[in-house]
């Protein structure tokens, strides 16, 4: 086990064992959707622990590949083949919300004791899309820098950049190096984040559209973002096939001292942690943009119950026993996400240099968290699809950052458009 969880030890849920006494024989559909052998193993010990207290009570899971997920879902649902709870992500709630397929879990939430430890924050994300809570969020995950301590040093540099124009000339300078690439760029599945948060830095501002409803992307600041982005790759600050980077990818990118630095959220810290000395690496806050304000992306994703459930009191015993703080505490540190009780940064666990980059965004006023417009309705394609096929091309040189600004500003203005006409 990484060197990280070892501090979790056992997974010690007696404490959480959700909502007790006799039910009748029920069986609980529940899906996952951001697996691996660890989460599921982990999930599963939770699940357990649920079934003991609750006998009679028995819960199936099923485990979709994040990258097949969107699609099965789907099909799932149109089907009539539908879970009684599933893991949901940020960008799919406004899609089955919206849709009338998600149980509002304001009423619910009311008689939990669980509740009254839930931070603001969580609060506040579970009830982003239309005022709702179609969700229990189970974790954040915040983006910050890693970097390379070791590759640094060889370069010259002193300390991790604090500014946009620091990161991009430690870029160039680790990059003189042989064999070596200043930033871990995700140019495939996942990338958007990315552009993103580079666009708003330089913007001064994470406001996705003005009071008139106009996407801000194609702004002179957000394009200057763009540009940003793609001088680190084209002027070979980034490795040549990071154009099609995702997750493991950028994340063996760092691990294996190829880039000197990452952008990442903290469920990157367990495969990093598994192969880099603790010395020699840490995290630290995004780099700020000129107007001195950085705007980290900050995604999170939690337990939702489907309307077509026929044992909605069962299910939310599922999803609160899931959301306990008991349970949040070991599936946050076991996952590696930001838990959502309140209390979490005295825990010693985080008390470390590797999490003080998130710790230090959340807590200070330079470093701005950006949530992403999930309520649009077709955000998920235009995060999923569109973004990466065109960011692909404009690093190719077949679009400039105006062109590429450009088309996206348009389409989120047409988004935004249906969306407040629904309102």
């Amino acid at each position: 086990m990484n060197k990280f969880m070892t501090s979790v030890g056992a997974l010690a849920l007696s404490a959480a064992l959700g909502v007790t006494g006799a039910m009748a024989d029920t069986t609980l559909k529940l899906v996952e959707v951001i697996t691996s052998p660890e989460r599921t193993e982990t999930l599963k010990e939770m699940i357990a622990t649920f079934e003991a207290a609750n006998p009679g009570v028995t819960v199936e899971v099923s485990s979709i590949p994040w990258g097949q997920a969107f699609e099965k879902v789907a099909t799932m649902v149109a089907g009539g083949d539908i879970p009684d709870v599933i893991e949901m992500p940020d960008t799919w709630v406004a899609q089955y919300g919206g849709a009338g397929h998600l149980v509002d879990l304001a009423s619910y939430m009311s008689g939990w004791d669980g509740s009254k430890t839930l931070t603001q924050k969580t609060l506040d994300m579970a009830t982003l899309v239309d005022g709702k809570t179609y969700m229990v969020p189970y974790g954040f995950y915040l983006r910050a820098m890693f970097y390379n301590k070791k590759l640094l040093k060889e370069a010259g540099i002193d300390g991790p950049p604090a500014t946009m124009q620091e990161f991009m000339d430690a870029s160039m300078k680790v990059s003189a190096m042989p064999g070596k690439s200043g930033y871990c760029l995700r140019g495939g599945p996942g990338g958007t984040n990315g552009w993103i948060m580079m666009a708003a830095a330089m913007n001064g501002t994470n406001q996705f559209f003005t009071d008139e409803g106009k996407s801000r992307m194609n702004e002179p600041g957000s394009v200057a973002g763009i540009q940003f982005m793609l001088d680190l790759y084209q002027k070979g600050y980034a490795p040549k096939d990071a154009i099609t980077w995702g997750f493991n990818e950028i994340v063996a990118g760092f691990y294996s001292s190829t880039c000197a630095f990452l952008d990442q959220d903290p469920d990157a810290l367990i495969a990093v942690a598994e192969r880099m000395p603790a010395e020699d690496f840490a995290v630290a806050p995004m780099p700020k943009g000129p107007a001195g304000k950085a705007f980290p992306t900050i995604g999170y994703s939690g337990w939702s119950m489907f309307e077509a459930s026929e044992h909605k009191d069962e299910a939310f015993a599922l999803i609160s026993s899931l959301s306990s703080p008991q349970s949040n505490a070991v599936f946050a540190k076991r996952v590696g996400v930001l838990p959502i009780h309140k209390g979490a940064d005295s825990d010693p666990f985080y008390a470390t240099e590797q999490f003080k980059g998130w710790f230090e965004e959340l807590n200070s006023p330079d470093y701005v968290p950006t949530i992403m417009p999930t309520y649009l309705a077709g955000f998920s394609e235009f995060a999923g699809v569109t973004v990466i096929e065109t960011a692909q091309e404009a690093l190719l040189g077949q679009l400039t950052a105006q062109e590429l600004a450009d088309q996206w500003a348009e389409i989120l203005t047409a988004e935004y458009a249906k969306w407040k006409a629904n309102q």
